[in-house]
C-alpha cells in the first residue's frame, strides 16, 4: 500500500509476498514509509507534513538513509519501503537511495508530487533504478476539482501525463484520492475516469485531522459509509483493485455486504490482515523521528539513535496500538476489532486518545449496545 505525503500516508501497495498475518505484525511491519524531505511545490489543503519550498536542514544524510534501509532488512520479515515526503523528487540522491534498497533486496516504491520534477526522464530513471510502483495524487475527475485541492494551477492535467507517460514506460502505477465533501460526489466519476489509466490499485484516504487538514471538513459517519457502498461497488466494476487507507471500517462493510462469489461478480479489493497505524505499519520522518505512522503524532524514537526494528517491536506506544483488547469505546467489543480497529490516528486527531473508538463510524456492534443497556 503506497502512501503519499498528504493525506496518502501510508496505505497502499500490496503484493502476494506481504500479505502478512497479524501474528508476524508483532515483530515486522509490512510497509514502512520514510519520509525523505518535507521539501515540495504543492500547497495541497490537506497535506499531512505543511510541506515547504525548501529542504530542512536536519533532513537524514545519504549516509543515513542506507543506514536506515540496512536496519530495515534486519526485520524477521524485511517491508516494503515507501519513499514519500514532501516530494521525494527533491532529494538530489533520490535515484541512489533507491538503487540502493533495491540491492539489498527492498521492494520500494514511491509517491512523488505531481510537479514539472516527474516527466518522462526522471519516471525511465526510476524504472531504471527498480522502483516497483509509483503512486500519484488525484483528487478529482476533473481539473477544476483537482486543481483546487492542490493549490497549483495544471496539477491535474500534469498528473494525467504522468500515469500516461508511466504506463508507457512499463511502471506500474496507482492512484491516491483524499476524500471530502467536496469531492466524494464524483467516485463514480473518477472511477470511470481512472479506469481507462491501467492502474493496479485505487487507494482512497479518509481525512484525518491533522497538519493542515486540521481546517478542513470530513465524512460524517454516515456519509463514509455510503461512501464505502459506493466503493465496493467500484471494486466489482472496475478493472483496478480498490482499497482504503485510514478507514479500516471499510473492511467491516465488505466482509457484511460481500456475498459469496457463486452469488456474483466479486470486489477487486482485498481486506489485509488488520493493518493499522503502528500494526503493520511504521513512519520515519525526515530528520529520523520515529512515528506509527505519518498521521499519528506519537513520537516513539528517532534514527539513528534508536533502532527502528526495536523501536517497532518493544515500544509500548506500538505495542498498545497491536493489542486490541486495550481499544476502547464500541471498538473495544466489536467483533471485527481485529481486521478492523477503528482508525487510531483519527481517533488520536479527534479525541487525544489514540484507542479510543473510531469518530467516523456508524456500526454498533451487538456487544456495545447489551453493555450499554446494563449500564442504563
Amino acid at each position: 500500500m503506497i502512501a503519499t505525503p498528504t493525506q496518502q500516508s501510508p496505505t497502499a501497495v500490496t503484493r502476494p509476498k506481504y500479505l502478512r498475518s497479524r501474528k508476524s505484525f508483532d515483530h515486522s511491519p509490512m510497509l514502512v514509509f520514510y519520509e525523505l524531505t518535507r521539501a515540495c511545490d504543492l500547497v495541497c489543503k490537506h497535506c499531512r507534513a505543511c510541506a515547504q519550498s525548501w529542504r530542512a536542514p536536519g533532513e537524514l544524510t545519504t549516509e543515513q538513509s542506507k543506514t536506515l534501509v540496512d536496519e530495515l532488512t534486519e526485520f524477521p520479515d524485511p517491508p516494503m519501503l515507501i519513499l514519500t515526503g514532501g516530494d521525494p523528487l527533491k532529494r538530489d540522491d533520490i535515484f541512489e537511495l533507491i538503487r540502493y534498497a533495491v540491492g539489498v533486496g527492498l521492494d520500494v516504491s514511491i509517491t512523488p508530487s505531481a510537479t514539472p520534477l516527474v516527466n518522462q526522464q526522471s519516471i525511465t530513471r526510476l524504472r531504471d533504478a527498480g522502483i516497483s510502483r509509483m503512486a500519484i495524487s488525484v483528487d478529482g475527475s476533473d481539473a477544476a476539482t483537482h486543481d483546487a485541492n492542490r493549490g497549483v494551477a495544471g496539477s491535474f492535467d500534469h498528473s494525467m501525463d504522468i500515469l500516461r507517460i508511466a504506463r508507457e514506460l512499463g511502471v506500474e502505477t496507482q492512484i491516491n484520492t483524499t476524500l471530502t465533501p467536496d469531492n466524494v460526489h464524483q467516485i463514480e466519476a473518477m472511477g470511470d475516469r481512472f479506469a481507462s489509466l491501467d492502474i493496479a490499485l485505487w487507494s482512497v484516504f479518509f481525512l484525518i485531522p491533522v497538519g493542515r487538514a486540521t481546517e478542513m471538513a470530513r465524512l460524517n459517519a454516515d456519509e463514509c459509509e455510503s461512501a464505502f457502498a459506493r466503493l465496493l461497488q467500484q471494486s466489482k466494476t472496475q478493472p483496478f483493485m480498490v482499497k482504503t487507507t485510514e478507514a479500516p471500517h471499510y473492511r467491516r462493510h465488505v466482509i457484511q455486504n460481500t456475498k459469496k462469489k457463486t452469488d456474483g461478480p466479486s470486489s477487486r479489493g482485498f481486506i489485509p490482515a488488520g493493518v493499522n497505524d503502528g500494526k503493520g505499519v511504521m513512519f520515519v520522518s525526515h530528520t529520523g523521528e520515529i512515528f506509527p505512522t505519518g498521521f499519528l503524532p506519537i513520537h516513539c524514537g528517532k534514527f539513528p539513535t534508536d533502532s527502528v526494528v526495536q523501536t517497532y517491536q518493544n515500544s509500548p506506544t506500538f505495542q498498545m496500538l497491536r493489542d486490541s483488547d486495550r481499544l476502547g469505546g464500541k471498538c473495544g467489543v466489536c467483533e471485527f476489532r481485529n481486521v478492523c480497529g477503528g482508525s487510531r490516528a483519527r481517533a488520536f486527531g479527534v479525541t487525544g486518545d489514540a484507542m479510543a473508538a473510531e469518530p467516523d463510524c456508524n456500526y454498533i456492534p451487538e456487544s456495545w449496545n447489551e453493555k450499554e443497556c446494563v449500564a442504563s
